[in-house]
């Protein structure tokens, strides 16, 4: 950051709310998820209903994509564009007007069967305005090495186009059925983005937390293998999106699941278990490959799986975890808190990993399916109550020191 940036950011004298994207972002996303998914339970084990068009599962996985991912992933760009461009961070007024058009999309949606078509516009407007700013700040700061995250984010707001589409709540006349399509654009756009975010801040800052205490094992440097372990992974759920149930994906994604996995061991995530802040980025990154693998052992073992256990291993297990990692972090970092895991923060990434193994053996196990659904699901958000609980006042306050 330039040295003029620096001096404005601090002359900043707005509430230290909206002072930076990832305090309203992240404690958005944080309500979402601790909200959602009981609703989500209410709606699936009580028959409760939401004033919705959109089917019963199909809110729960909008609102869980494109509400909770959907403010994570804003939290994330408008933190770290400042940082790759130099330019000033989006604050004040205009981060108030995206957070307020976040908010109005997650009304629209759950009213969207008494709202109508507008519905749709309303939620949509969110991620076009943010795909937007995204594409204007690297692109006015010359950061041409970030072009393809202003590609995947684009790609990432079309889906949402394409599931109302899918969902004929858009004011279009006879909307085909695209079969899933635009949900599984979205899924794979996300990870693909932890496949290049991850393989970036995972090793980097494994790397500075064992170069610390001097150790001589540190993560391999990016190279040819991770540029084909990602060349397979993007190749495996092109496939996926379009033709996701042919024997040629299914191979590609076994084949990249098992390339990340060696990926992940490149970067020695085993030395890091004095630090569960370091930790659980490898925890999070290991479910990247565990989901991609299952997606592909679906459809050449359908007979043994129900289909949506690659779905669950990459929602629940690498986007919920993952995120969290990142939230945590940025959140003690940007606040100037230490580097470090305190106990509540163990039980958060804790519980939210217990809630993702509990929703994937949930698909593969002949138990009780709603009772181990519940369980996952109350486990889950839980770890994201907590998360409210210790970050929240954090993300909301004054900062400790200058962001």
């Amino acid at each position: 950051m330039t040295t003029g940036s620096a001096a404005a950011r601090r002359a900043y004298d707005g509430p230290a709310f909206l002072s930076h994207g990832f305090r309203p972002f992240f404690l958005l996303a944080g309500v979402t998820a601790a909200l959602a998914i009981p609703a989500w339970l209410g709606i699936y084990l009580a028959g409760h209903d939401l004033p919705t068009a959109f089917a019963p599962a199909d809110w729960h996985a909008h609102e869980m994509i494109f509400g909770y991912l959907g403010a994570v992933l804003t939290g994330f760009l408008l933190t770290a564009i400042p940082n790759w461009t130099g330019r000033l961070p989006v604050s004040g007024t205009s981060l108030a007007v995206l957070a307020g058009l976040w908010l109005a999309g997650r009304v629209a949606v759950a009213l969207s069967g008494l709202i109508g078509p507008w519905a749709s516009i309303i939620d949509i407007a969110f991620l076009v305005a943010v795909a937007g700013t995204a594409w204007r700040e690297v692109l006015a700061g010359r950061n041409i090495r970030n072009l393809p995250i202003c590609l995947l984010v684009t790609l990432f707001a079309l889906a949402n186009v394409g599931v109302h589409w899918d969902a004929g709540t858009l004011p279009v006349a006879e909307a085909p059925a695209w079969g899933g399509l635009p949900v599984r654009l979205a899924l794979a756009v996300t990870a693909l983005l932890i496949g290049l975010v991850g393989g970036r801040i995972v090793p980097s800052f494994t790397r500075n937390w064992l170069a610390r205490r001097q150790t001589v094992n540190l993560p391999a440097p990016f190279g040819p293998f991770d540029k084909a372990s990602l060349a397979v992974l993007a190749v495996g759920l092109i496939g996926w999106i379009g033709w996701p149930d042919t024997t040629a994906t299914a191979v590609l994604l076994i084949f990249a699941g098992l390339l990340h996995l060696a990926r992940l061991s490149r970067w020695r995530g085993w030395l890091t278990s004095g630090e569960p802040l370091v930790l659980v980025l490898h925890v999070g990154y290991l479910w990247l490959p565990v989901a991609v693998a299952l997606l592909g052992l679906e459809t050449l073992f359908a007979d043994r799986f129900s289909g949506s256990a690659g779905i669950h291993a990459l929602t629940a297990g690498a986007i919920g975890v993952m995120t969290l990692a990142v939230m945590t972090r940025a959140t003690l970092g940007h606040t100037g808190r230490p580097l470090t895991a305190s106990r509540v923060t163990v039980a958060i990434y804790a519980l939210v990993n217990i809630g993702a193994v509990l929703r994937v053996l949930a698909t593969l196990v002949p138990l009780d399916d709603p009772a181990l659904t519940a369980a996952a699901g109350l486990f889950w958000a839980a770890g994201f109550v907590l998360f409210l609980v210790d970050y929240g006042p954090m993300l909301i306050f004054q900062r400790q020191t200058d962001d």
